[in-house]
């Protein structure tokens, strides 16, 4: 009977994933400008991004993993390409789309081991009752593994590109935007899909 209320309560408003996305944004800025040549750009202008896009939220409270770990890694990046000679980051220049990916995969998934990254958007969104509720927790779950994976995808892919530049086209630009396109499509369909199930 419990989970059946909270099922009707979470479903009374739908969980927007508006919060998720911007979060991932200056991640996704940072991808799309990055390269041997422009990276330290990407990582000012990802950093720039960082803040604006969570700063307002940090003041009132509201710390999330990945935003707080967007504006530790853009700042070090930032740091870096001001402290050290172009000759020590090659191998940063030559990486840098790598670890960013691989960073929001190792965010995202080592969060379901405390509490799923999705899970702190989707507090704000939804009836405080629900959050404990079995389908919330469920849902959290598997959207949080799912951006995981496609982030470990994308990091693999980037890789291959770096090991293979004849098909950089198809590793750093055409994999990344199928599996974040898929990744959002899925997030924006699954909670009220599974909802509708579970009542």
């Amino acid at each position: 009977m419990a989970e059946q209320t909270a099922t009707k309560a979470s479903a009374k408003k739908p969980v927007s994933t508006g919060g998720v996305f911007l979060s991932f944004a200056p991640w996704i800025i940072f991808g799309v400008v990055a390269s041997p040549s422009t990276w330290e750009y990407a990582a000012l202008a990802a950093l720039v991004a960082s803040i604006v896009l969570s700063g307002q939220d940090m003041l009132h409270g509201r710390l999330r993993v990945l935003d707080i770990t967007g504006i530790v890694f853009f700042a070090v990046l930032s740091v870096l390409a001001l402290a050290l000679d172009r000759g020590e980051l090659a191998w940063l220049e030559t990486y840098a789309q790598v670890i960013s990916n691989g960073l929001v995969a190792v965010v995202a998934l080592g969060s379901l081991l405390i509490d799923p990254f999705t899970a702190q958007y989707a507090r704000e969104q939804v009836p405080r009752e629900v959050w404990d509720s079995p389908v919330f927790r469920h849902i959290n779950r598997v959207l949080t593994a799912l951006w995981g994976v496609a982030f470990a995808l994308m990091t693999v892919s980037t890789w291959l590109a770096v090991r293979y530049p004849s098909q950089d086209d198809w590793f750093n630009w055409v994999v990344p935007i199928a599996l974040l396109v898929g990744a959002v499509k899925f997030t924006e369909r699954y909670p009220e899909a599974y909802k509708a199930r579970a009542a």
